[in-house]
């Protein structure tokens, strides 16, 4: 799991990712959080006059204290504004008189994509720390061991 906050990441978004950071169960990927790290509960006095009482303080299952400090990430990726290159690249297919691949043509291309996938490129492009975190997702899928059906159904 990769867990992406920033500084508008407060409270209960705070208290998941601590936890999941806690028990190594996430890569938290960012900046630092806001540090929204107590409850207050606001007791009437009077009709014009009011005491605002801290009633709860929240830390992650370590123990440590959100208050004031926030989740530091465990990968730091500040936001960036980031424009693709024009840049054109030639491959061995595209020059005259290359040498056929023995076994036939391969293609990468896999069909044209939905307007769903559309969208989460277009967000991806536009949002460098989702980018960084997604790159690091596909990475952890790709290094993860495979298992294979034969394997998986024998246990």
């Amino acid at each position: 799991i990769v867990v992406l906050i920033n500084g508008g990441s407060a409270s209960a978004s705070e208290i998941v990712a601590g936890a999941l950071q806690d028990h190594s169960r996430a890569v938290i990927v960012g900046t630092q959080s806001f540090g929204k790290g107590s409850v207050q509960t606001v007791l009437p006095v009077s009709e014009t006059a009011a005491v605002k009482l801290t009633t709860a303080r929240y830390f992650t299952p370590d123990g440590r204290s959100i208050q004031a400090q926030g989740i530091v990430p465990d990968i730091v990726v500040e936001q960036s504004e980031v424009t693709p290159s024009e840049q054109q690249y030639y491959k061995e297919s595209d020059l005259p008189g290359h040498l056929e691949n023995p076994d036939g043509e391969v293609t990468l291309n896999n069909g044209p994509k939905s307007n769903e996938e559309n969208k989460s490129d277009d967000l991806i492009r536009r949002d460098f720390q989702l980018y960084e975190a997604h790159t690091l997702l596909r990475g952890v899928t790709i290094l993860s061991p495979k298992t294979s059906k034969s394997s998986a159904t024998a246990e």
